[in-house]
């Protein structure tokens, strides 16, 4: 920022100071957070607007009747802005943004288009290369359900078999992916961020990657997210937004993207999203005004897109993809809005607003037409209605209840109904995804996170001693089976899910990952 006219040259310097650091302030702080706004020629604060390009606007700031005039970054250019800040302004003000760009078109839907299973959303195009097994987020349809069948339906007091256990693999709270007969996860090992491929039979390390620098955001340390495999091919996003495509096999790189070159910047807890494969592309969320949805070949790294009508900042929930009236699509949920982009060109599908807190975590939910979403907080959950119209496709809200706020432990829906952890009154919930209504509630093991397999919900306790608990899948009351403590607990929270493939279940927790044997005999 700099002077460009004095129209009065009385102003005291400390005065003349004090409004320099504001204006900068209002720019710094405007960069830090989630919603991007358009600023027009108009009033801003108790200054005045002029000359606004994509270069800057001339900002004039008045003191009794002498105004100073300043050559501003224009704001449409940062990432994005803070969305409390700027509903401060607008109530200063009386300023409006304006309305967000009309949804594309939508091709005419199939006749009779095939019916969508209320369990779990649209398998992703890349589930099926990538071998089975856990391949990426939440599993192979990123909805927390495997489709594992002849598991224990029940333990013996200490736990099921433990087949082997692996240390080393640094700090964070990546989650795992198995497929290829390896296990992916990330971790802060030493002086680096790194991939680390493990033998799905035994434990043993075979090979690591460097990501990039270790670090910390918010007081935690490590990576967040989860590897997705998609056939040679594993990616992975660390929390400082480096993103890595490498070979299955060795761990040798194949392409390297900082977030940030897509204008992402990490939140204040980091970037905490799993990248997700559809087709020939690698999507992920950077955030901000080159647009919130990347995509880029999972072969080359290359950008294919950007969501330019979609341009919310990035928060910490993953991008999960649904057929929608016939399109391909990608829903995400940030702290302004969830919306739909297609998956062929970024192009904005549909558009709600619903805001968040703090930290918006959970991935959201579709099934016949309906796309579920919550956060923690105190703030809850939301449904929105898609319906297709001549415009595109309109979102309309079916229901807001603040009666599951789940943090991040994740929700699961299986046949109708919705399972996950309420903040609000700290117990395991039961509800009915249509309406919203709740249907039962037990304190369980604590907050914590879920999965589904084989008629079963495995419960795991984010803290104190890492209770597990295996729970019988009813929507008529919470049966709980069995129990047992984790061993070898960190003294952080345990946030990586459970994880059910090929008849093992996967805990990880910091430095250390358990793997259980669950097979029937």
């Amino acid at each position: 920022m700099k002077t460009t006219k004095a129209v009065q040259s009385s102003l005291d310097p400390f005065t003349m100071l004090r409004r320099m650091l504001f204006a900068v302030l209002f720019a710094g702080l405007s960069s830090a957070w989630a919603e991007p706004v358009p600023l027009l020629n108009g009033r801003v604060l108790d200054g005045e607007v002029s000359n606004a390009t994509a270069q800057g606007f001339d900002l004039k700031l008045p003191y009794g009747q002498a105004k100073y005039a300043w050559r501003m970054v224009d704001l449409r250019r940062l990432p994005a802005v803070n969305p409390r800040l700027f509903q401060s302004y607008c109530n200063a003000t009386g300023y409006r943004p304006p309305s967000p760009p009309a949804p594309a078109p939508v091709p005419a839907a199939p006749a009779t288009p095939a019916p969508v299973a209320p369990v779990a959303a649209a398998a992703p195009a890349s589930a099926a290369s990538a071998g089975g097994g856990w391949p990426q987020w939440r599993g192979p349809n990123r909805d927390d359900i495997s489709m594992e069948k002849g598991l224990l339906k029940e333990w013996p007091a200490d736990g099921p078999p433990l087949a082997w256990k692996c240390e080393g693999l640094g700090a964070g709270y990546s989650g795992v992916a198995v497929a290829k007969g390896k296990v992916f996860t990330m971790g802060d090992v030493g002086e680096e961020s790194q991939l680390i491929a493990l033998d799905e039979a035994t434990g043993k390390k075979l090979w690591s990657l460097k990501l990039g620098q270790p670090g910390q955001y918010g007081n935690y340390f490590g990576p967040r997210g989860t590897p997705s495999v998609d056939g040679d091919l594993v990616y992975a996003l660390n929390q400082h937004g480096d993103l890595v495509c490498a070979a299955v096999a060795t761990g040798k790189e194949v392409w390297r993207k900082s977030l940030r070159d897509l204008g992402g910047r990490p939140h204040g807890w980091g970037y905490a999203e799993s990248p997700l494969v559809e087709g020939d592309k690698v999507l992920c969320t950077p955030g901000g005004a080159k647009g919130a949805i990347a995509a880029l070949n999972k072969k080359t790294g290359a950008a294919m897109w950007q969501s330019k009508e979609f341009m919310d900042g990035a928060h910490y929930s993953s991008l999960v993809p649904a057929t929608i009236f016939g399109m391909r699509q990608v829903i995400q949920l940030t702290a302004a809005s969830v919306a739909g982009v297609a998956v062929a060109d970024g192009k904005l599908l549909w558009r709600a607003d619903r805001a968040g807190k703090t930290a918006v975590i959970p991935t959201p939910i579709y099934a016949d037409n309906q796309v579920y979403v919550c956060s923690g907080y105190t703030v809850g959950c939301n449904a929105f209605k898609l319906t297709k119209e001549t415009a595109g496709i309109k979102a309309a809200e079916a229901y807001a209840t603040k009666d599951m706020a789940n943090h991040h432990g994740g929700v699961i829906l299986v046949d109708g109904h919705l399972y996950g952890h309420c903040d609000n009154n700290k117990k395991w919930l039961c509800q009915n995804f249509k309406t919203g209504e709740i249907v039962w509630s037990n304190a369980g093991v604590g907050k914590g996170s879920i999965t589904y397999a084989d008629g079963h919900f495995y419960l795991r306790s984010e803290s104190g001693r890492g209770t597990v608990a295996l729970i019988e899948a009813s929507s008529k009351s919470y049966d709980e089976k069995s129990r047992f403590n984790q061993p070898d607990r960190s003294d952080k929270n345990s946030w990586p899910h459970p994880v059910i493939a090929n008849g093992r279940l996967y805990l990880r927790d910091q430095d250390v990952l358990l793997c259980y044997n669950v097979k029937a005999k």
